[in-house]
């Protein structure tokens, strides 16, 4: 796709089915998935009635599997070809892969720390872990908390907004009692 190009649904095919066919990571336009998420998100708006509106709805869908299928497909080879073509990928898959890359970090720290005997650093990675600061939004009214950090937090209302230690907000959040808010820099 060119970049002023409309996506196309026999071209999204063709590139999934490249993608299945080929071992390697296919090279695509920087741009795609913007492209691609701009025109899925203007179909989606456009308002239609009766025939018109179940076309729209079954061509958003068939955009959407492609997608899913495009983007697993390559993510299938970054992480069974550990010689892959990073040049390949896009900034988007980049950023997938690279929470990835933090997980195996994070486990390797775990790992050194317990099997070289510094349960100091076990320690305070657990203690950091629980106080670390998480956005929530809350689902429901809530009395005032003591929290993890001797610190009381609230009352809260429905909708409210709060930054709690991780271990507080986390149970708020399994209790369903609020939900967390994802803020990306």
């Amino acid at each position: 796709m060119s970049s002023n190009e409309l996506p196309d649904l026999n071209l999204l095919y063709t590139l999934v089915m490249k993608e299945i066919q080929n071992n390697e990571i296919q090279q695509l336009n920087p741009d795609f998935y913007r492209m691609l998420s701009q025109f899925l998100g203007n179909l989606k708006i456009e308002e239609y009635d009766g025939i018109e509106k179940i076309t729209k709805d079954s061509l958003v869908n068939l955009f959407a599997s492609l997608t899913n299928a495009l983007i697993i497909s390559r993510l299938e080879k970054i992480y069974t070809d550990k010689n892959f073509k990073r040049e390949n990928l896009l900034d988007e898959e980049k950023f997938i892969i690279d929470s990835n890359e933090e997980t195996n970090d994070r486990k390797d720290l775990i790992i050194h720390s317990i099997i070289n005997g510094k349960p100091k650093l076990v320690e305070s990675i657990s203690h950091d872990y629980k106080i670390k600061p998480i956005i929530i939004r809350f689902l429901k009214e809530t009395d005032e908390i003591l929290c993890i950090d001797s610190e009381k937090y609230g009352p809260f209302k429905v909708e409210d907004i709060a930054t709690l230690p991780n271990e507080d907000a986390q149970q708020l959040i399994s209790n369903k009692i609020a939900t967390k808010i994802r803020i990306e820099e």
